[in-house]
């Protein structure tokens, strides 16, 4: 076994804009002198302030670690900040998500870490490889190196947006009022006076997938939280654009809005199927 870096984790969480007060975190590394300085979110509709981060981690000399696994593939369509680029010593992502590969996940690291980090992973915590999903994700990445894939994450930020603009004008209260990335939150309870359990179910009623989300200081429990999350680049991926993403987010608020009605539901669920059968998954007929 190589040897196990440890550190203190300390979890500084954005606030409704999506802030981070990083006075208060260095002001923490400062007492606690943690080893590593990890950024990274679940479910974060911004972008990170890498340089900050890495302020705070040369202060106290410590490795300064990226969790890119949401954003992993509009970084990689150079859509968005690139942690390397701050100088960060170790970046982590998955391969699905906006990458567009298989359900897996990569560490990037400076050289200097590369064989401690591969042996924490193989025979650390790795079984045996899949070389199936090794191959899978050589494919995913190989098509993330094509031009193609640098429009494809351009238009994964412009839906976003559109969808957030679209579903704000409509009385949808969104955790952190907008969106830099391919997601946003939508706090139900706010907006429609329902958990976020129950928006789910609606929304699968009209043929529209998203899951049920907690928000920050969230008062309901975790399987009945007080929000939805959303996302836009398997619609991206299937050819839809701006126009579709208003439709979109009107069809979402007006399901949450009149969710008792089950003829408006019915009749919702054939316009949305009868717009998705334009826009077939690709590669399948």
């Amino acid at each position: 076994m190589g040897k196990v870096f440890n550190f203190v984790r300390y979890k500084t969480c954005p606030d409704k804009k999506g802030k981070i007060d990083f006075d208060e975190l260095m002001k923490i590394a400062k007492e606690v002198k943690p080893k590593i300085v990890m950024c990274g979110y679940t479910s974060y509709p911004r972008d990170y302030d890498y340089a900050d981060f890495k302020k705070v981690a040369d202060e106290v000399g410590a490795i300064a670690f990226a969790d890119v696994a949401h954003i992993g593939g509009l970084i990689a369509a150079g859509a968005m900040r690139n942690p390397f680029d701050y100088g960060f010593d170790i970046v982590a992502t998955t391969t699905h998500k906006s990458l567009r590969g298989p359900r897996g996940a990569m560490i990037l690291c400076r050289e200097k870490y590369a064989e401690a980090i591969d042996r924490s992973v193989f025979p650390g915590l790795q079984g045996g490889p899949h070389m199936q999903t090794i191959a899978a994700i050589a494919v995913a990445l190989g098509k993330a190196l094509q031009p193609e894939f640098k429009d494809y994450g351009q238009q994964v930020l412009k839906n976003a947006k559109i969808l957030a603009q679209t579903l704000m004008e409509n009385g949808t209260k969104l955790i952190t009022d907008g969106t830099d990335n391919h997601m946003m939150v939508a706090d139900t309870m706010i907006s429609f006076g329902i958990d976020g359990k129950v928006a789910e179910q609606i929304l699968d009623k009209i043929s529209i997938t998203v899951n049920k989300q907690v928000i920050p200081d969230d008062s309901n429990p975790p399987l009945k939280p007080s929000g939805i999350r959303l996302g836009t680049p398997a619609a991206t991926t299937r050819g839809m654009k701006e126009k579709e993403m208003e439709q979109i987010g009107k069809w979402i608020v007006g399901a949450l809005k009149n969710y008792q009605d089950e003829d408006y539901l019915a009749n919702l669920k054939k316009e949305v199927e009868e717009l998705f059968s334009k826009f077939p998954v690709p590669g399948i007929l």
